[in-house]
C-alpha cells in the first residue's frame, strides 16, 4: 500500500502540493505569485523547496556539459529549471521580503552558475534558450531596488556573465543581461567597468544592433554619459561605427526634451573637451576626403559626427563659452570650410553634389550637410565673442576676389593668399546646395553673429558690396543693406527682418 501523501500546504487561501516536487506544482506556484498578496504571505520554506528542485535539475545540465551525448535527455530537466526560475522571478516582483529570503538561501549563486553552464552547452534547443532567459529575468528581478541583492549579483556575475551575454545572438538574452547590468550599476562599479572596457563597448554594440531595446540605451544615457573617464577610455578603444553610435546618443541627450541639469554641466564640459580635441586632431583626415584618396568611410563619418556634436554643444550657453576659447577649434573649422569650398566643384570629392562614399549600414553620403554644419559652428563660436569675430583668418587676407580697397580695410594689402578666406568665403557659400539643407539660413546666421557690434566686419562687407563682390540682394535677404554717407559706406540692418 502506498504511503499517504502529506497534507497540502496553504498559500494565502490556495492549496498547493507540499513538498513541491513536480512541474505542475511549480506552475501552480508561478501563477500564484502573479498576485501581490500571495507574494507577501509566501513562507520561506517554499523557496527552499524550489531551490532544491533547481539544484537537483542542475546535475543533468552538468552531465550534459561533460558528455554532449547526454544533451538529448535534458528536456525534462530544462522544463523544471525554467519553471523554477519563473516561480522565483514572480516571487521577487515588488517584494523585498521575498528578495531577501531568496538571496539568503544563496539562490543567486546557483542561478549564475547554472547560466554559465547554459553558455557551455553546445546545443540548439528552444527549451535551453527559454531557461536561459528566465534565469536572467530572475536575476534582474531579485536585484531590482534591492542594494544587498545587487551587490551579490555583481559579485557572482561580473564580469563573466556580461561578457558572455551582452553579445549573445539571442536578442532577449542581450536585453535581459542589459537589465541586470543597468539595475546593478552604481558609481563604484562604474570604476570597475573602466578596467573591463569590453563590457561597456558591448553595451554600445547592443544598442547599435537593437536601438529599440530600452536597457542598453538607459545604461548609456543614465550611467556611461555621467562618467567622463569611462567615455574617454571607451572612445579610444571603439571602432568607428561604435563611436558614431555613442556620439548619436550624446546628441540625443543634448537635444532631448529635458535640458542638462547643473550636475550635468561639469560632466558635459569634460565631454566637450574630448569632442573638440578629437575633432581638431582628426581634421587632417577629413582634408583627405577632398581628393581622390578617400579615407575610410566609417572613420570619416565618425569624425563628421564630432562636428554635429559640437554644433549642438555650442547651442548650449553653458558649454558655448568653453568651446569659444578652445585652442585651434575655430581655425580648424575655417580651414575645413576653405578646403571643401574649393573641393565642391570636384566630382571626385564627397563634398561635391555627386560625391558619395558607401559605408557599412544605411549611409548614403558621408559629406551630406557638412558645409552647413561648419558654417553653423562658425556662427555659434562667434556669437557675442569679439575675439573670434576678429580672428585674422575670418577676415579676407588678400583674397583673390577682393580688390585693394577691401584689403586696405583689413590692413593686409601686402598679403597675397590665393584662396577665399573668412567672411568672403562664408558669403560665397550662400547658394542652393541639395547636399547642404538650410545652407543659406546658416550663412545668414553666421554673418549676423560676425557683424554684431563689429564695425570692422561691417565695413568689410560694405566695401565688398560696392565692388560687386557681395550680392546686394543676398545682403538684403540677410537683413542688411549698404548705405553711402559721404565718402563712407555703412552696412546697416534693413527695416524688415529676414526670414529664418
Amino acid at each position: 500500500m502506498a504511503a499517504p501523501r502529506p497534507p497540502p500546504a496553504r498559500l494565502s487561501g490556495v492549496t498547493v502540493p507540499a513538498p513541491i516536487q513536480d512541474l505542475e506544482a511549480l506552475r501552480a506556484l508561478t501563477a500564484l505569485f502573479k498576485e501581490q498578496r500571495n507574494r507577501e504571505t509566501a513562507p520561506r520554506t517554499i523557496f527552499q523547496r524550489v531551490l532544491d528542485i533547481l539544484k537537483k535539475s542542475t546535475h543533468a545540465v552538468e552531465l550534459a556539459c561533460r558528455d554532449p551525448s547526454q544533451a538529448e535527455h535534458l528536456a525534462s530537466s530544462l522544463q523544471l529549471i525554467t519553471e523554477c526560475f519563473r516561480c522565483l522571478r514572480n516571487a521577487c516582483i515588488e517584494c523585498p521580503v521575498n528578495q531577501n529570503s531568496i538571496r539568503n538561501l544563496d539562490t543567486i549563486g546557483v542561478a549564475v552558475d547554472l547560466i554559465f553552464l547554459f553558455r557551455e552547452l553546445r546545443v540548439e534547443q528552444e527549451s535551453l534558450l527559454t531557461a536561459f532567459r528566465c534565469g536572467l529575468q530572475f536575476l534582474g528581478n531579485i536585484a531590482s531596488r534591492n542594494e544587498d541583492s545587487q551587490s551579490i549579483v555583481w559579485v557572482h556575475a561580473f564580469p563573466e556573465l556580461f561578457l558572455s551575454c551582452l553579445n549573445h545572438p539571442d536578442k532577449k538574452i542581450v536585453a535581459y543581461s542589459s537589465m541586470i547590468l543597468f539595475t546593478s550599476l552604481n558609481s563604484e562599479r562604474m570604476k570597475e567597468l573602466e578596467e573591463n572596457l569590453n563590457i561597456a563597448i558591448d553595451v554600445i554594440e547592443a544598442h547599435q544592433k537593437q536601438p529599440e531595446s530600452e536597457w542598453p540605451f538607459l545604461i548609456i544615457t543614465d550611467h556611461f554619459l555621467k562618467s567622463p573617464e569611462l567615455v574617454k577610455a571607451m572612445y579610444a578603444k571603439m571602432s568607428s561605427q561604435e563611436r558614431v553610435t555613442l556620439l548619436d546618443l550624446i546628441i540625443a541627450k543634448l537635444v532631448g526634451d529635458e535640458p542638462l541639469t547643473k550636475d550635468d554641466i561639469p560632466v558635459f564640459l569634460s565631454h566637450a573637451e574630448l569632442i573638440a580635441s578629437t575633432f581638431v586632431d582628426r581634421c587632417e583626415m577629413l582634408s583627405k576626403l577632398t581628393s581622390e584618396q578617400h579615407a575610410d568611410g566609417e572613420e570619416a563619418l565618425a569624425t563628421i559626427r564630432l562636428l554635429d556634436v559640437l554644433c549642438e554643444m555650442t547651442a548650449n550657453t553653458d558649454l558655448l563659452s568653453y568651446l569659444q576659447v578652445f585652442p585651434g577649434l575655430l581655425e580648424r573649422v575655417l580651414d575645413l570650410l576653405r578646403l571643401i569650398h574649393v573641393a565642391g566643384n570636384d566630382s571626385a570629392s564627397i563634398f561635391s553634389s555627386s560625391g558619395c562614399i558607401r559605408a557599412e549600414g544605411d549611409i548614403s553620403s558621408v559629406g551630406e550637410g557638412f558645409k552647413s554644419h561648419l558654417i553653423r559652428l562658425i556662427g555659434n563660436l562667434c556669437y557675442k565673442n569679439k575675439d573670434n569675430q576678429d580672428k585674422k583668418n575670418l577676415i579676407c587676407v588678400g583674397c583673390c576676389r577682393c580688390g585693394p580697397d577691401v584689403q586696405q580695410v583689413n590692413g593686409s594689402s601686402d598679403s597675397q593668399v590665393s584662396e577665399l578666406d573668412g567672411i568672403p568665403l562664408i558669403l560665397d557659400s550662400c547658394r542652393m546646395d541639395d547636399s547642404n539643407p538650410f545652407l543659406t539660413q546658416w550663412v545668414v546666421y553666421a554673418i549676423r553673429n560676425l557683424t554684431e557690434d563689429n564695425s570692422q566686419n561691417q565695413d568689410l562687407i560694405a566695401k565688398m558690396e560696392e565692388q560687386g563682390l557681395a550680392d546686394a540682394s543676398l545682403l538684403k535677404k540677410m537683413g542688411f543693406e549698404v548705405e553711402k554717407r559721404g565718402d563712407k559706406l555703412i552696412l546697416k540692418p534693413t527695416s524688415d527682418p529676414p526670414p529664418l
